[in-house]
């Protein structure tokens, strides 16, 4: 319930800094019942999910709005797309950027399941101009399940994969090549470095679960029941493929080869 109000009282913060005209910070404070170091907090989240939050002059804020450029949809047009990509665009990160141009460029609200999704569009956008221009970048807070760590990653992006979900990066401290889920970056620093390690640049691709190959892999052959499977697919989407139903045993059995044993673990501890 904190979340979900947490979620609400930023959402009312959007609209009010989308509004003429530009509002202080005691007046924000003043229309969401709360205190200005917690507005000013919202503000970091606003940011973070791409937003671009001004203050003028008179040290008022406002949020740009950048509806007025570019292409224009009607609300018919905005919610026809808008459900069209929900649809089929399930597991693509792309689907987040474009939902989130669908909003600019329409009059329909956002809504707070795509709030942290904007976030994801902004990482994707600022990782595509770093390959581009062969820029050295840091990967802000990002979180890792291996080490269960938070840190800040310098590495020399290259590629994407599969959906978008991760990027395929040498990373400069271990000087390995690697893929960092999308999800896990908070943001992304430009550093004006350009590459220094192409050379060594590796194509990763990622088992179904998301792993890099590190140098073994392991053979998966696991009996499932059908909630089993629906969560697995459901946690896992690049599984299903590989799961298959067996008549004769009366079950589903999942066949793949892994490159590391840590995600089916956990799953099968979870369900248990």
């Amino acid at each position: 319930m904190l979340n979900q109000h947490k979620i609400l009282r930023v959402l009312q913060l959007i609209s009010y800094l989308e509004q003429s005209p530009s509002k202080t910070i005691s007046h924000l404070a003043e229309l969401l019942d709360s205190t200005e170091r917690t507005v000013y907090r919202y503000f970091d989240l606003i940011r973070e999910c791409g937003f671009d939050l001004q203050r003028d002059e008179f040290n008022r804020f406002f949020i740009v709005d950048e509806r007025s450029n570019g292409v224009r949809f009607s609300d018919e047009e905005a919610t026809f797309l808008k459900e069209l990509i929900l649809a089929y665009g399930k597991g693509n990160k792309l689907k987040d950027s474009i939902l989130t141009k669908i909003y600019l460029g329409s009059e329909i609200p956002i809504v707070a399941s795509h709030l942290v999704n904007a976030k994801n569009s902004k990482v994707i956008e600022k990782l595509a101009l770093a390959i581009s221009n062969n820029e050295q970048v840091y990967l802000k807070k990002y979180q890792s399940i291996n080490s269960e760590t938070i840190t800040d990653r310098l590495v020399e992006p290259f590629g994407f994969t599969e959906n978008y979900t991760t990027v395929m990066a040498y990373e400069i401290a271990s000087q390995k090549n690697k893929t960092f889920h999308i999800d896990r970056i908070a943001y992304v620093d430009f550093t004006g470095k350009s590459f220094q390690h192409s050379e060594q640049f590796e194509k990763q691709i990622p088992d179904v679960f998301g792993f890099s190959y590190s140098g073994e892999t392991f053979p998966i052959q696991l009996e499932l029941d059908l909630k089993q499977v629906l969560l697995l697919k459901d946690q896992y989407p690049l599984t299903a493929p590989f799961i298959h139903y067996n008549t004769k045993k009366n079950c589903y059995e999942l066949k793949v080869q892994v490159n590391n044993l840590l995600p089916i673990e956990r799953f099968i501890k979870g369900v248990e």
